[in-house]
């Protein structure tokens, strides 16, 4: 199962939320979220976990929990959405 994990400090490491989900089972990937230009994080990432008993479990006893001063939101990710293309244009006279 993928979880969203949302408003990290921007201290947290990969190696901080792995260590947080790992009391509750086996965790295949961390990943932080980084700024693309400054690679500063940005608040957020996702853990992978296998087992999706264990996952919900770790969802139940973290989300609202703190880490590193900062009260956590975990839950499923959900999938993304698709970007919409369009917007903008126009400008001219009719």
């Amino acid at each position: 199962m993928n979880i969203y994990v949302g408003n990290l400090s921007y201290e947290t490491t990969e190696q901080d939320m792995e260590a947080a989900f790992t009391p509750f089972g086996q965790v295949d990937a961390a990943r932080l979220i980084n700024d693309q230009y400054s690679g500063r994080s940005k608040g957020f990432g996702f853990i992978e976990m296998p087992n999706n008993a264990e996952a919900e479990a770790a969802i139940q006893a973290l989300n609202g929990k703190e880490l590193q001063g900062r009260t956590l939101t975990v839950n499923e990710a959900r999938p993304r959405e698709p970007r919409q293309g369009g917007g903008g244009g126009g400008g001219g006279r009719w």
